[in-house]
């Protein structure tokens, strides 16, 4: 019998740009598979003008999805890796992580200008705080408006003059085929750390899936993937980050060792912790080994601080 799939996805375009890609992969390793993307609109996309952060932070974008979950109307989520908290309630399972994208930021402007020659004053569109700092400690001349909508009213806001740049993703630029030469200049990770997550894609489920389901969704999983967000989760999850800690962190993987880099900011962005941790990566890539290597960076931010900087918050 063909295996039947219902794929819960946010019904912005992006979104559904993901789900998609979820579910031609799906079609590509499971023989007469029969799969239909159902959109759910969550309350992150009621709200399209509030903060997040004042209204329910990140969670604003699963809830939904994980009450269908939860009563069978689909057989599983895709979501946005860095919009999934990073520890899940104990009915979910995070099913697989397919392979990343490129997890840079990425500035928006209509001549392609770099941050630091954005002139004093320059009206620069993030609603992030970790981007926010960042840039403004990169370029403190610059004035920083909200930003909210999907990523087509984003970039309508520079090319139209009511922002003179902005900073998104640059894996959404690319999944959506947004990304082409002159306006957009990807901003150096090291100064830019990504949100924890960033570019990859969470393909969520009930704790105890179908095991044919299980299967089948195995075999999209991305050890690599699996084993960077590991990391950067964890981190997230021991310094008890939330939706309005400005923090990035990124762990890159390369030949047989891992970096997990992590970039902190007090609430008004006055203060920050930076940090790295480098060491040979698991041969197996199993996501307990990259915990632990989440867990111990953690440990030392935290003796440094962190904790106080995020209480704050």
């Amino acid at each position: 019998m063909a295996l039947r799939l219902r794929i819960g996805s946010r019904p912005s375009r992006l979104a559904l740009a993901q789900a998609e890609i979820v579910r031609a992969s799906l079609a590509a390793i499971v023989p007469g598979l029969a799969a239909e993307i159902v959109e759910i609109r969550t309350s992150g996309d009621k709200m399209t003008t509030a903060s997040l952060a004042r209204v329910g932070g990140k969670g604003l974008f699963i809830r939904e999805l994980e009450q269908a979950l939860r009563q069978k109307r689909i057989d599983l989520a895709v979501h946005s890796m860095k919009d999934l908290p990073a520890v899940l309630a104990p009915e979910f399972h995070l099913a697989a992580v397919p392979p990343r994208e490129d997890a840079r930021d990425v500035l928006v402007t209509r001549d392609g200008a770099a941050l630091a020659a954005l002139p004093k004053g320059s009206r620069l569109g993030t609603s992030s705080p970790r981007r926010r700092f960042a840039a403004l400690a990169a370029n403190p001349g610059l004035e920083i408006s909200a930003l909210r909508g999907n990523v087509d009213t984003r970039l309508r806001k520079v090319s139209e003059g009511a922002l003179d740049a902005i900073i998104v993703a640059m894996a959404g630029l690319k999944r959506l085929g947004q990304l082409s030469a002159g306006r957009f200049a990807p901003l150096d990770e090291r100064e830019f750390v990504p949100a924890g997550g960033q570019a990859a894609l969470a393909i969520e489920t009930l704790a105890h899936p179908p095991r044919e389901l299980e299967h089948a969704l195995a075999a999209l999983n991305d050890s690599r993937a699996r084993y960077e967000t590991a990391a950067e989760r964890a981190f997230l999850a021991a310094i008890g980050a939330s939706c309005v800690t400005p923090v990035g962190v990124k762990a890159t993987l390369s030949d047989d060792s891992i970096c997990l880099r992590a970039r902190l900011f007090s609430p008004d962005g006055s203060a920050e912790l930076s940090d790295e941790i480098a060491e040979i990566a698991d041969n197996d890539l199993a996501p307990s080994a990259a915990e632990a290597l989440g867990a111990r960076l953690a440990e030392r931010m935290l003796a440094r601080g962190a904790d106080r900087m995020i209480a704050d918050a």
